[in-house]
């Protein structure tokens, strides 16, 4: 590109001579790397102007050679006062640079690593500073004997923030399908200090969340008044009939001649070689009209 300039340069540093110059110079400190076509020049001031090269160098698409040239004035020789290579609108480049504190995220740390926080860190305020958290008044004793530095109001505020959007949060799927809070459980150890209104650590070690921070809204399945309905898991029906069990009844027979009554009642009535009186002649199944079925026995006479 070429920038529209506010002062006029020398002429000597935009003729053709002093493009060939440039090119001669980006190609050195290229290499054994095409310099590609002239795409622009800048002028600097009235006495130097940046001339621009297209970069083939491989990874730098985009980039560009920048040689700047200059000169003392009329009649002064033109000479070379840089070459760089500088990258274009559309090339491609690394990231902002972030400093390495800023970078680490939870979860980094590891064995042996050391992360010291900065003296300037908004998260902590020095023991003796006052603050609303009764438990860190109370530190403030601790002066010159204890810790140095407590968390600040924002440090709570940021860690309970932080602690209820976790996983163990009130808004959790754990939580969502819990039948109770933590809050009403026998396992939760509420936490000290400002944080204790809403904060616990779960002590229940067949949970999930067993030695972690907790919500006092968050909860599981584990909860110290969990009851389960007992009873038999095979469903069975409010009425059973007992086919097993057999009635016998006995029927007077049909078409019985007086006669035959008469000697009944007299008692002349002699059994038969091998018969039993009342024995059960037929066996029929009977009905009860609800569906259910017997079995009944028909005895008669012989």
């Amino acid at each position: 590109m070429t920038a529209t300039p506010t002062q006029q340069p020398q002429p000597v540093l935009a003729d053709p001579a002093a493009v060939r110059l440039a090119r001669d110079a980006a190609q050195e400190e290229a290499g054994s790397e095409h310099v590609g076509a002239h795409v622009g020049v800048l002028v600097e001031d009235e006495t130097s102007v940046t001339h621009f090269f297209e970069a083939d160098h491989a990874g730098y698409r985009g980039w560009r050679w920048a040689v700047t040239l200059a000169t003392a004035g009329e009649g002064s020789p033109v000479s070379v006062s840089e070459a760089v290579l500088l990258p274009g609108n559309d090339a491609l480049v690394a990231p902002q640079w972030v400093p390495w504190n800023e970078r680490v995220r939870a979860g980094d740390l590891g064995v042996g690593d050391l992360l010291p926080a900065s003296p300037d860190d908004p998260r902590l305020a020095p023991g003796y500073v006052g603050s609303e958290d009764p438990a860190v008044e109370e530190v403030a004793l601790e002066v010159g004997l204890g810790r140095v530095r407590v968390l600040s109001r924002e440090g709570v505020l940021d860690a309970a923030e932080r602690w209820r959007g976790g996983d163990f949060g009130p808004r959790s799927e754990m939580a969502r399908s819990a039948p109770a809070a933590c809050g009403t459980c026998g396992f939760y150890l509420r936490v000290a200090g400002a944080l204790g209104a809403a904060f616990g650590v779960c002590g229940n070690e067949l949970t999930p969340a067993d030695g972690h921070v907790v919500h006092v809204e968050y909860g599981c399945g584990a909860h110290s008044e969990v009851e389960v309905e007992g009873g038999s898991a095979v469903p069975v029906a409010d009425v059973v009939y007992d086919d097993a069990l057999l009635e016998v009844e006995v029927n007077e027979p049909v078409g019985r001649s007086d006669n035959d009554t008469a000697d009944a009642a007299a008692g002349g009535a002699t059994a038969g070689e091998g018969d039993t009186p009342g024995a059960v002649d037929e066996v029929e199944r009977v009905s009860d009209g609800s569906g259910a079925t017997g079995v009944s026995g028909r005895a008669t006479s012989r």
